[in-house]
């Protein structure tokens, strides 16, 4: 990994020019994703069939997972992991409960009330990645929190596999069965995103209102091409990991970590900044221990050392917490003497995870706390996922003729200042004989 020694007048613009993503652009891809979904708009069920084969390299028998296959999943599906998913999907629900929005009335005078309640959307659609690595646990965090907001209708698309007789991966299709969802579809990528925006008429498959989940590129150049077709939750970029420590910190954990999010991509951000020059040593020593022992060592390694990684020293830990605040982090770890009162200083991060026993990892799976995060900087202006993501606050405005009566005036001298008499006359043509 790069090593950096920030300037002790470092400027809060300078950060991410000093410690840049991954080179990742959307717009590369724009073009080619233009077309794939033009297709799909166009020929839906022909399109489909032809990306399959291309990107796939499968053409499943049915687009729309058999209900049969699902429980087979389920059935087949090894004890000890049913047993993990079962428990982070409790844990997810538990938290999405607790941090289920409330309804609100707020009486203004008598007869004057407005009420603010939370109304799912009609309809969801899910999608799960199926490349590098299986992820049921995104198949938990997106459909739970859906589930608690009471969305109608959920359905999920998962690329299919040449190893599965065209079906998504079967952990992912065991999951769907356990949370109950059974509108699954074997389309990934791109493709996924249209046939949710625009739906496939001859499989069954209805548009969608809005859609979440993670991707390749591909995936988020088309959400953001068909943002206002549908909603979309963010652009998820490659994942990114940064760690606060002082000279506390034990170095095999932090190297473990960095190691833990480098391992799911080789554009992946492992950043560690520390007032520390000996821990940000005692780390690399341990990265060279334990990335041998990797079964991912060559993704990691291209992780590791590509521009977006590095060990950084700070002039202290207040410009640490100024660092991570710029560079706003999908991930954020606080490994301090005094790490919750260092976590409270940070504005900008997905999530943070403080002290030893807090790991990302834990994050990704089993904490109950959401691991579809915003990545890029978007945490400066946006949240991770939650149950929020599926309601839509709606204000609900009830007067009676007295409270009206009372302001209908005040109405319209607002109506005539702005030269929108009729807006007056609206208000106090009630009150006429």
């Amino acid at each position: 990994m790069r090593k950096l020694t920030l300037p002790a007048d470092l400027l809060a613009k300078d950060v991410n020019r000093l410690i840049p993503r991954a080179s990742v652009s959307i717009e590369s891809v724009s073009e080619a994703v233009e077309s794939l979904i033009g297709e799909v708009r166009d020929n839906p069920l022909a399109a489909l069939q032809s990306h399959a084969q291309k990107f796939d390299g499968v053409l499943p028998d049915s687009f729309r997972v058999p209900a049969s296959e699902l429980d087979a999943a389920l059935a087949d599906l090894e004890p000890g992991l049913r047993s993990a998913i079962e428990e982070a999907i409790d844990r997810v629900r538990k938290v999405s409960l607790a941090t289920l929005p409330k309804d609100s009335t707020t009486i203004l005078s008598e007869g004057a009330e407005v009420a603010q309640v939370y109304v799912p959307v009609d309809s969801v659609g899910l999608y799960v990645p199926g490349g590098k690595a299986v992820y049921p646990s995104s198949v938990i965090m997106n459909a739970v929190p859906a589930q608690v907001a009471q969305v109608p209708r959920i359905a999920i698309c998962s690329p299919a596999q040449k190893e599965n007789r065209g079906l998504p991966n079967p952990t992912i299709l065991a999951t769907c069965a356990l949370l109950g969802i059974e509108e699954v579809y074997a389309i990934g990528g791109a493709s996924a995103i249209a046939a949710f925006a625009f739906g496939v008429p001859e499989i069954g498959m209805e548009p969608v209102r809005l859609v979440t989940g993670p991707g390749n590129i591909y995936v988020a150049a088309a959400k953001r091409a068909l943002r206002g077709v549908i909603g979309i939750d963010s652009e998820a970029g490659p994942t990114e990991i940064l760690i606060i420590a002082d000279s506390s910190a034990q170095p095999r954990l932090v190297a473990a970590d960095l190691i833990s999010q480098a391992e799911h991509d080789e554009n992946a951000a492992a950043v560690l900044v520390t007032d520390s020059a000996d821990l940000i040593e005692k780390v690399q020593k341990e990265l060279e221990l334990q990335i041998p022992k990797s079964s991912n060592r060559t993704r990691i390694e291209a992780a590791l050392s590509g521009e977006q990684s590095a060990l950084v020293l700070a002039s202290s830990i207040e410009q640490a917490v100024m660092v991570a605040n710029e560079y706003a982090t999908e991930h954020l770890e606080v490994h301090t003497s005094n790490a919750p009162e260092v976590a409270m200083q940070i504005r900008n991060a997905g999530a943070v995870f403080i002290g030893d026993y807090s790991p990302v990892s834990l994050g990704d799976y089993m904490a109950g706390s959401n691991h579809v995060l915003p990545t890029s900087q978007q945490a400066k202006f946006g949240p991770g996922l939650g149950v929020h993501t599926f309601l839509r606050p709606q204000q609900r405005i009830h007067y009676s003729a007295q409270a009206l009566r009372e302001i209908s005036d005040l109405v319209d001298r607002f109506a005539v200042a702005e030269g929108l008499s009729a807006h007056g006359t609206a208000a106090k043509i009630r009150f006429e004989n």
